[in-house]
């Protein structure tokens, strides 16, 4: 019943999630083609220049290196607002991403609790003393075998049985297993870590290698190496051959 309400106001909350990535990527999509178009703007200009600059005045070369200046300036403000978006972008994923892993981190003390609990009521179940055990075989004895005293007992003997029983049906269920469930099932993953892509990855330049990519601090890499780079499998690999 808690994972389905997890699950409800996580999906509640990330509703209108794809529409606004949907709305930043499209502003992006649309500042890159205007900076594309500025782009070409300063190319024409800068052969104008180039080719007329010995006939131009003073003044003329002033005013054309202003439009220039300008220009760039326009296509540094795109640039700008596209960084914008991009970091406005991945904190909108990032918080989804934090409100999940906090969920996930309450179901986990809900359920190793609820694992406390039915693990201290089975023991409760098993744990009957001596006395009580004798008494109620002295009781059953006293009214002899008749099906009255079996059927009396039963139910104090089924909650003996059963009790374990219920606790080796929860047990299986780790509550690390829920910490470990991908943000996504269908991304796929990489890296000797087999976890999905994130920050900055480095390629492994053995054509062959099953895994391919690399996170930077899982290879222990802090910047990109020059020339030729070979991740740790295909290093002992080649050293083997």
């Amino acid at each position: 019943m808690a994972t389905a309400i997890y699950l409800e106001h996580y999906l509640d909350s990330i509703e209108n999630l794809p529409c606004e990535l949907q709305r930043n990527f499209t502003l992006m999509r649309d500042l890159d083609n205007r900076t594309e178009e500025k782009k070409g703007e300063i190319d024409k200009l800068a052969e104008e220049y180039i080719a007329n600059v010995k006939n131009l005045a003073s003044e003329q070369r002033v005013e054309h290196l202003q439009k220039i200046q300008n220009a760039y300036s326009k296509c540094k403000e795109f640039s700008d607002d596209k960084v914008q978006l991009a970091m406005q972008t991945y904190e909108m994923v990032d918080k989804h991403i934090r409100r999940l892993d906090a969920d996930l981190a309450r179901f986990e003390n809900e359920l190793k609790e609820k694992l406390e609990v039915s693990g201290y009521e089975s023991t409760e179940g098993r744990t009957l003393k001596k006395g009580e055990m004798r008494g109620l075989r002295e009781k059953r004895g006293s009214r002899g075998r008749g099906r009255k005293g079996s059927d009396e007992d039963s139910p104090r003997k089924k909650k003996i049985k059963n009790s374990p029983d219920l606790s080796d049906a929860l047990l299986p269920m780790q509550p690390s297993d829920v910490l470990d469930m991908p943000v996504d099932p269908n991304e796929p993953t990489y890296c000797l870590c087999h976890q999905v892509s994130y920050g900055e990855m480095i390629g492994c330049d053995n054509p062959d290698c099953p895994i391919e990519w690399f996170h930077f601090a899982c290879v222990d890499l802090a910047t990109k190496p020059k020339g030729k780079w070979f991740c740790p499998r295909c290093t002992q690999d080649r050293k083997k051959k």
